[in-house]
């Protein structure tokens, strides 16, 4: 890539702006991806709390069946041939964790009245309200273990990405960009040289005509300076004009 790009002082503020923006954005994702392993060691510990409950929820819940069977008798089939209205609901929201959706369900009552409540008047009506009260709390756990464990598993996908994401910007993209940077460092400062140099061939240049001109024109004054030694310049004319002015000549001079 970095013999594709011209080395160009445009090019370069271009590529330092993408570097800028890329870690920008390496350090923002570096930074929702601490904040989902942090939300995702919870979610895994309220899972693991939650399962371990269950286990001693549903032994409780089952056996208090059996107890009140054992009470009221096969009550199961009365309570079969209801109208089944639904007193329990199960409502669905959402949560944003670093940008993350989360699907949350939650447990409410919806105020609907038992058409069986006359069961266990003959006997056992504790017993059935016992198991009413210990099925309700196993729901109750069902809904929330259904919750976390959506939520964990779309968590967990969702940090898969993030920390691609994250090692493609740093492994990747980031030194892909310091290396054309790096490549373009290198062309312009190979670019500087040979100007610098060839400032220097034309100073030196310069240099050499002008130590050859000063030359030139000491020898020429020397020569100059040697003539006027054995032909002073001026003579000729001072014998001419004392001639012409011997001879009566009406020559003006103009001093």
């Amino acid at each position: 890539m970095s013999g594709e790009v011209p080395p160009t002082r445009m090019n370069q503020q271009v590529f330092k702006l993408k570097k800028k923006a890329a870690e920008s954005g390496h350090r923002l994702l570096k930074k929702k991806a601490d904040a989902l392993k942090v939300k995702f060691r919870d979610y895994a510990k309220s899972i693991a709390e939650t399962k371990s409950g269950m286990a001693a929820d549903s032994s409780s819940a089952f056996f208090s069946l059996t107890q009140a069977e054992y009470a009221a008798g096969n009550f199961k089939q009365k309570v079969s041939e209801g109208s089944m209205t639904a007193r329990v609901r199960v409502g669905a929201g959402i949560d944003n964790v670093a940008g993350v959706k989360l699907p949350v369900f939650t447990y409410y009552d919806t105020g609907a009245e038992t058409e069986n409540a006359s069961l266990g008047l003959v006997g056992g009506g504790k017993k059935i309200q016992v198991v009413r009260d210990k099925y309700s709390h196993l729901l109750k756990n069902l809904i929330k273990l259904a919750s976390l464990q959506t939520s964990f598993v779309t968590l967990d996908e969702a940090m898969k990405v993030t920390n691609r994401r994250v090692n493609a910007l740093e492994n990747v993209t980031i030194p892909k960009i310091q290396g054309v940077l790096d490549y373009i460092d290198r062309e312009l400062d190979e670019l500087e040289r040979e100007d610098f140099t060839r400032l220097k061939l034309v100073q030196g240049k310069k240099e050499e005509e002008a130590e050859l001109k000063r030359k030139e024109q000491d020898a020429l004054a020397k020569e100059m300076l040697a003539k006027g030694i054995t032909n002073p310049a001026g003579k000729e004319n001072d014998a001419d004009i004392t001639a012409n002015f011997d001879a009566g000549d009406d020559t003006d001079v103009v001093f």
